[in-house]
């Protein structure tokens, strides 16, 4: 399961970007994850709930996940389509020569962090 590693990375970039601004406290920490992306977003809230008790900077931080959906592209038709459904065959005219538009991401979007001094 990679996704324990994914979740240290995701800590350790967030408790860098607090202490770049002077906080205290991780409030949340937004994801951005696509949809045939390697990253099981269960598995990932799992190993985020147990982490983040391990962290004082992060101690009940809140994970969002926002799941990007998979398009693919068709160069032959021009076509755009749903990637879950049909996979690399394009629906509109068959053809195969398609590329993965949106759908592979793992970004962190947004961390929320409290001031120094507050809480």
């Amino acid at each position: 399961m990679h996704e324990l590693g994914v979740v240290f990375n995701v800590i350790d970039r967030a408790k860098e970007v607090a202490t770049e601004n002077n906080a205290d406290h991780i409030d949340s920490v937004t994801l951005l994850i696509g949809q045939v992306s390697t990253v099981i977003p269960s598995y990932l809230t799992d190993c985020w709930k147990w982490a983040v008790k391990k962290e004082s900077m992060m101690k009940n931080a809140e994970l969002k996940i926002l799941t990007v959906p998979a398009v693919t592209h068709c160069d032959d038709c021009g076509e755009d389509y749903d990637t879950i459904p049909h996979g690399k065959i394009c629906p509109k005219c068959g053809s195969p020569n398609t590329w993965l538009l949106q759908g592979n991401e793992f970004i962190i979007d947004e961390i929320e962090i409290s001031d120094s001094g507050s809480e």
